[in-house]
C-alpha cells in the first residue's frame, strides 16, 4: 500500500508542477484577430490551430470555428494548420477578421513515413508498410502499444493471451519463423532500436509504422525477420503552446464465468457417481437438503471482482524557430477482476529539439517508465487460482469456522485454496530510463550527417510469495535483475533531384549496439516468520542463490538506396551486414539484402485519360532478415556443479562434487534467414474518398536454430544446430473510406483482413525417419496440468504449422447396438468411444494423432468513427478465425480425475443414459476412461468480439473560456460472438517457445469495461 501512495503521491506532485509551468508561461494579451475557419463543403472545423508564424502566440478554434487571438502585429503572418489538411499562410496586413477555407490533403499519398533510418512519401514506397495513427485510437481507452495493433494493421496478429492489467500479449507480424527463437517483432522508439513497447505511454505516441515486408526490414538485417514496429512520439510545434489534461475512471467486470452446478445439484452427482464407482455417498439427505435450502460456495464469486482503475495523463507542449518540446506524465492504477491483482504505470516523458546554427539541429528524448505487476504479468494458469474454482467443489466452504481459509477440500481438488493462490504475490517491479538524441549537420545542400547515442537502464525486482499451508511450508523468492543498453548510430544521408525527373537518396549507417544483464535469485523455503513474506528472506530454513551475468555486442555496416523517375517509376535496394558475438570465427557476420520496386500507373498518361484513379501503384519486393534465435552464450560449452548432478565416487560409500559437461557448444552456428517475397497494389478513387492496399506475401526461414536432445551414453544435455525450414504464405487487404462528407455529419470507415497459412515445411530429417519409421516429430508441453495428461500436448511436425494438439480422437458415446464393438476394448455403452488408428484393438500411445491448431489463419479489423455535430461515436470489431481451443479448464472439471477428483462443470447433468442416448458425454461407468488429451476436449475458438464502442462530446465554446474539451464514455469488450465454451476464446495459458499455444487451462480472461473520461485543453 505504501507503494500505490507514494506512487500517488508522485503524480499529484507531478500535476502540480505542471499547472505552475502551464500558468508561468501562459499567453499574455495583445491586440485581437478573429475569423472563422471551414473545410471546402462550408462545414466548421474545430480545433484548428491558429498561430502568430515564429511565435508562440495563437489559438485553437472552437467547435464551430471561430478563433480570436489577441494584439497580433500588423506585419505578422497566421499559420492555419488541422491534421488532413494544407497548412495555410495568411498575412495579416491590418486585417482584424480573416476567414478561411482550408483545403483537404490527397488521402495518404503524400504523407511522410517512417522507413527505418529515414523518411519517405508514401506515394513513393516499394515495400508493405501499414500506418497507425492516433486518430484511429483517440477515442479508446488503450493503455498499451499491443492494444493499439490489435485489429488495425492486416497482417499483424495480437492475442491478449493474459487478460490482466498490464498481463502478458503476443504480436505477430506475419505469422512465426522460429521454433526455439522469440517471433516478436522488433520495436523502435524514436530511433531506439530494440526497445521494450510497454515503456512508451499510447498518448504520446504520434505515429507508428508496421514494416511488413523484407524490402522494408532488411535495413534492421539479423533483427528484422518477425517484422519491425517504429514508434515516434510527439513533439511540440513552433508557435503551438498546449497543456492538455486528460483523466479517465474504469470500471471492469468478468465477461463470463464458468457454469458450474450449485452445492446441492454437486452433492446428489457426487452421491450418484459414487454409488456407481462402488463407493459410499459423500453426502446424507438431510445435508443435501441444507445445501439446496441455503447453498455452498461460489469459488467464482470468491475470487472474481468488479475491479476500478484510474488514469491521469499532463502534457505540455510548444516552441519557436529554435527550440521545440513536447513533456507529459502519466499515471495508471488498474485492478484486475481477480482479487490481489493490480497493475500500475507512473511514466515521464521529454522530448526537446533545438536548431543550433542554420545547419546544425538537435534533440533529445528521455522518458522515465515504472511498471508494478501483482499477479498479472504473466498467466495464471492451471496451477493457478481461477482453475481452482473449477476444481473445488461447492459443498466445501471457503473459511472455517475459526474463519480461516479452508486448507484441503476433503473430496475435490488436492491443490491449494484458489483464495489463498490468488493472495500469494507474484510482484515484478520494473523502473527503466531510456534516453537518445542526435546530432544533425547539413554539410551540403542535399549532403545530411546524423549522429545518434542512445542509453537504456533497466531495474527489475521480483518478490514472489507462497503460503502453501497444505504442506505448511512458507516459501519466498527475490530476483534482482539489471539491464543496461548502449546504441551509436552514425549515418549519412545524400538527396538530390536531378533535371527535375530523378530523385535520388542514399542512406548509409554505422551502427554499434552493446547489451548486458545482471541477475541474482534467492529462493527460501520454510520461513520462519511468513508475515514478512519475502522482506527479510534470510530468516528461513533453506536458502539456495543463484547469479549470472550476460553480455552481446552487435556491429552493423548498412546502405540504402531509394530511387524514383519523374515520381512513377520507383525503385529502392538495401544491404545490411550484421556482426554478432553470440556466434563464432566467420560466422559472426551475415549480409542481408532487398531489393524493391514500383510503378505508379495512375501518373501515366493512359490511365489520367480515364478520369478514374486518383492513385494506382503496383509495387514487388524480395530481401532477406534473420534471427540470433539463441542465447547469448549457445555456441558455448557449459558446465554443471550441482553436486547432484556431477558428483563423483572415489571411495565407496563417498561422494564428492565436480564439474561436468552441460549442454555443448557448436561453433560452426549460424544465423536463421528469412527471405521473403511481396507484391502488392495501391489504390485511390472517388477523389481519394476511398482508398485501400493488397498484398500477397510468402516469406521462408531456413537454417533454423534448433535445440536437440543428446543420448545419455554420450554425456546428455542438448546441443543448438542449423536445420529445419517454416513457411509463411498470405493475402492482406485493406481498405479506407471517407464514406459520408457532409456539413454536419461524417462517417470514416476502416476495414483490414489478413489470411495466413503457417506450415514447417521439415524439422532436417526425412519424412519418415529412417530408422522409427515415424514421422519426424517434436513435443512439447502444453501445460496442461499435473495428472491430467500422459504426453506432451502439443507437437510439431513437417507439413503442419508451429502449434498442434496432440491427443486421441474422440468419436462420442459407444451405443446400446454397439456393445459387442465396446466390449473388444473393455467398455460398456455409455462409455468414451477413440479412434483406433492402428487398428490394433488397444487404444494407447500409437493412437494419438493431431486433433487441433492454436494458430488463427484469419484476422480482420473493422474502425468506425462518425461525427455529428459536437458527437463523435467510434465502433470498433475485431476478429480472428480458423484456429481451435485446447479447453483444458473445461476438461479438469468434467474428468472426475487426477488433481480435480469430483466433476463440477453442470453439463454433466446431460451425460449419457439409456433414456438420454443422443448425449455426447459419457455416463458414470467403472469402465469408462476420461482421456483429456482428446478432439472432445478441442473446440473452434473463431470470435468476432465488439473491441470498443465510445460517445465522445465536445464541449461548448462558452462552457470554459479559453478551454477546449471533451467528455467521453467508452466501453470495452461489450459484446463476443463465439461457439468457445470458455469464458474467453482470445486467451491461453501456454505460451511455448515455438508459439505452441492455445490451451486454456484457466486463464486469465479479458475483462469488459466502462470508462468515464474527460479531456482539456488549454
Amino acid at each position: 500500500m505504501k507503494n500505490k501512495n507514494g506512487i500517488k503521491k508522485a503524480a499529484c506532485f507531478l500535476m502540480l508542477c505542471f499547472i505552475f509551468v502551464a500558468v508561468s508561461l501562459g499567453a499574455y494579451a495583445q491586440k485581437t484577430v478573429t475569423g472563422k475557419v471551414t473545410d471546402s463543403s462550408g462545414g466548421s472545423l474545430p480545433a484548428v490551430s491558429v498561430v502568430v508564424k515564429g511565435t508562440t502566440n495563437g489559438a485553437v478554434t472552437d467547435n464551430d470555428g471561430n478563433y480570436t487571438i489577441p494584439n497580433v502585429p500588423e506585419s505578422a503572418t497566421l499559420l492555419f494548420s488541422f491534421m488532413g489538411m494544407k497548412n495555410q499562410e495568411i498575412a495579416v496586413s491590418g486585417k482584424t477578421a480573416i476567414n478561411v477555407v482550408l483545403e483537404e490533403e490527397t488521402i495518404g499519398i503524400e504523407e511522410v513515413v517512417a522507413i527505418g533510418y529515414g523518411t519517405v512519401k508514401k506515394s513513393d514506397l516499394t515495400g508493405a508498410i501499414s500506418s497507425i495513427k492516433q486518430d484511429s485510437y483517440k477515442e479508446q481507452p488503450v493503455t498499451r502499444v499491443d492494444q493499439i495493433l490489435q485489429g488495425r494493421s492486416a497482417g499483424v496478429s495480437v492475442i491478449n493471451t493474459s487478460g490482466a492489467p498490464g498481463g502478458a500479449s503476443q504480436v505477430r507480424i506475419r505469422g512465426a519463423n522460429s521454433i526455439n527463437g522469440n517471433n516478436d517483432p522488433l520495436y523502435v522508439i524514436d530511433g531506439f532500436v530494440g526497445a521494450d513497447f510497454r515503456d512508451v505511454n499510447p498518448i504520446d505516441i504520434e505515429t507508428i509504422q508496421v514494416l511488413k515486408d523484407a524490402s522494408s526490414t532488411a535495413i534492421y538485417g539479423s533483427r528484422g525477420a518477425n517484422g519491425v514496429v517504429l514508434i515516434t512520439t510527439k513533439s511540440g510545434a513552433s508557435g503551438k503552446q498546449k497543456f492538455s489534461v486528460t483523466a479517465r475512471y474504469v470500471t471492469a467486470t468478468p465477461l463470463n464465468t464458468w457454469d458450474l452446478m450449485d452445492a446441492g445439484s454437486f452433492a446428489e452427482t457426487a452421491n450418484q457417481r459414487a454409488a456407481i464407482m462402488g463407493n459410499s455417498p459423500y453426502f446424507t439427505p438431510d445435508q443435501i437438503s441444507k445445501f439446496k435450502a441455503e447453498g455452498g460456495t461460489d469459488w467464482q464469486d470468491e475470487l472474481l471482482r468488479t475491479a476500478g482503475g484510474e488514469e491521469f495523463q499532463l502534457d505540455y507542449s510548444g516552441g519557436n524557430d529554435k527550440v521545440t518540446y513536447f513533456i507529459s506524465g502519466n499515471y495508471l492504477d488498474q485492478d484486475g477482476i481477480v482479487i490481489n491483482s493490480d497493475y500500475k504505470r507512473i511514466s515521464l516523458r521529454s522530448n526537446i529539439s533545438a536548431k543550433i546554427t542554420d545547419k546544425l539541429k538537435t534533440n533529445l528524448k528521455m522518458n522515465f517508465a515504472r511498471r508494478e505487476n501483482n499477479n498479472t504479468d504473466g498467466n495464471l494458469n492451471n496451477s493457478g487460482p481461477l482453475a481452482g474454482t473449477m476444481a473445488w467443489v461447492p459443498t466445501t466452504p471457503a473459511y472455517d469456522a475459526a474463519g480461516k481459509l479452508t486448507v484441503r477440500d476433503p473430496i475435490g481438488s488436492i491443490k491449494g485454496n484458489p483464495i489463498e493462490l490468488a493472495l500469494n504475490d507474484n510482484i515484478n517491479e520494473n523502473n527503466v530510463f531510456n534516453a537518445n538524441g542526435n546530432f544533425t549537420y547539413d554539410i551540403i545542400k542535399g549532403l545530411v550527417l546524423d549522429i545518434g547515442f542512445g542509453f537504456s537502464y533497466g531495474n527489475n525486482q521480483y518478490k514472489g510469495y507462497n503460503a502453501n499451508s497444505i504442506s505448511n511450508s512458507p516459501g519466498a523468492t527475490r530476483q534482482s535483475t539489471e539491464r543496461l543498453f548502449f546504441q551509436n548510430t552514425n549515418s549519412l544521408t545524400y538527396d538530390k533531384i536531378f533535371a527535375d525527373d530523378h530523385h535520388l537518396t542514399v542512406t548509409g549507417v554505422l551502427e554499434n549496439q552493446s547489451f548486458q544483464t545482471d541477475m541474482f535469485t534467492v529462493t527460501a523455503s520454510n520461513l520462519q516468520f511468513p508475515e514478512l513474506k519475502f522482506d527479510n528472506i534470510s530468516l528461513a530454513s533453506a536458502l539456495s542463490a543463484n547469479a549470472s551475468k550476460q553480455k552481446q555486442t552487435i556491429l552493423s555496416y548498412i546502405a540504402r538506396a531509394n530511387y524514383s523517375f519523374r515520381e512513377k517509376y520507383l525503385l529502392t535496394a538495401s544491404v545490411r551486414t550484421d556482426g554478432s558475438s553470440k556466434f563464432r570465427g566467420d560466422n559472426r557476420y551475415s549480409t542481408f539484402p532487398s531489393v524493391g520496386a514500383g510503378w505508379r500507373l495512375s501518373e501515366e498518361g493512359f490511365m489520367q485519360d480515364l478520369g478514374f484513379f486518383d492513385n494506382l501503384k503496383l509495387r514487388a519486393s524480395w530481401g532477406e532478415t534473420g534471427s540470433q534465435a539463441i542465447p547469448v552464450y549457445g555456441t558455448v560449452t557449459t558446465f554443471r556443479t550441482a553436486p547432484d548432478a556431477a558428483a563423483t565416487s572415489f571411495q565407496n560409500g563417498t561422494q564428492t562434487a565436480g564439474i561436468i559437461i552441460g549442454n555443448p557448444g557448436n561453433e560452426n552456428l549460424t544465423w536463421e534467414t528469412t527471405a521473403q517475397t511481396n507484391i502488392g497494389l495501391d489504390f485511390a478513387i472517388f477523389n481519394s474518398r476511398l482508398s485501400g492496399e493488397i498484398d500477397y506475401y510468402n516469406k521462408n526461414t531456413t537454417d533454423l536454430l534448433l535445440s536437440v536432445p543428446l543420448p545419455q551414453y554420450s554425456g546428455g544435455g542438448s546441443i543448438f544446430i542449423n536445420l529445419g525450414e517454416v513457411n509463411n504464405s498470405g493475402f492482406e487487404f485493406a481498405l479506407t473510406g471517407l464514406i459520408i462528407n457532409e456539413k454536419n455529419f461524417k462517417w470514416n470507415s476502416t476495414l483490414n483482413a489478413a489470411f495466413s497459412q503457417n506450415e514447417v515445411v521439415n524439422i532436417g530429417e526425412p519424412d519418415p525417419d529412417p530408422v522409427s519409421g515415424k514421422p519426424k516429430r517434436i513435443f512439447q508441453d502444453g501445460d496442461a496440468g499435473a495428472g491430467m495428461t500422459n504426453l506432451p500436448e502439443m507437437v510439431i511436425m513437417a507439413g503442419r504449422s508451429l502449434s498442434n494438439y496432440w491427443g486421441l480422437k474422440y468419436l462420442g458415446v459407444w451405443q446400446a447396438n454397439e456393445a459387442a464393438d465396446a466390449a473388444k476394448f473393455g467398455l460398456v455403452p455409455g462409455d468414451s468411444r477413440y479412434e483406433d488408428l492402428n487398428k490394433d484393438g488397444v487404444i494407447g500411445g500409437d493412437d494419438y494423432q493431431i486433433v487441433g491448431t492454436g494458430i488463427p489463419t484469419g484476422i480482420f479489423g473493422w474502425n468506425n468513427t462518425l461525427d455529428y455535430k459536437n458527437f463523435t461515436l467510434n465502433f470498433f470489431f475485431q476478429s480472428m478465425t480458423g484456429f481451435d481451443k485446447w479447453n483444458f479448464a473445461y476438461a479438469q472439471a468434467m474428468s472426475g480425475g487426477a488433481d480435480a477428483r469430483e466433476i463440477t462443470h453442470v453439463d454433466i447433468l446431460n451425460r449419457w443414459s439409456p433414456t438420454n442416448t443422443g448425449s455426447n458425454i459419457p455416463a458414470f461407468s467403472k469402465t469408462n476412461k476420461t482421456e483429456i488429451q482428446s478432439s472432445r476436449f478441442v473446440e473452434k475458438g473463431d470470435y468476432i468480439r465488439l473491441k470498443n464502442l465510445s460517445l465522445t462530446y465536445n464541449l461548448p465554446k462558452d462552457l470554459i473560456k479559453g478551454v477546449n474539451g471533451s467528455v467521453s464514455v467508452i466501453g470495452t469488450n461489450l459484446w463476443t460472438v463465439t461457439n468457445y465454451s470458455g469464458i474467453d476464446p482470445e486467451t491461453v495459458s501456454n505460451l511455448g517457445p515455438s508459439d505452441a499455444r492455445g490451451a486454456d487451462a484457466g486463464s486469465y480472461p479479458n475483462a469488459k469495461t466502462w470508462t468515464f473520461g474527460i479531456n482539456l485543453i488549454f
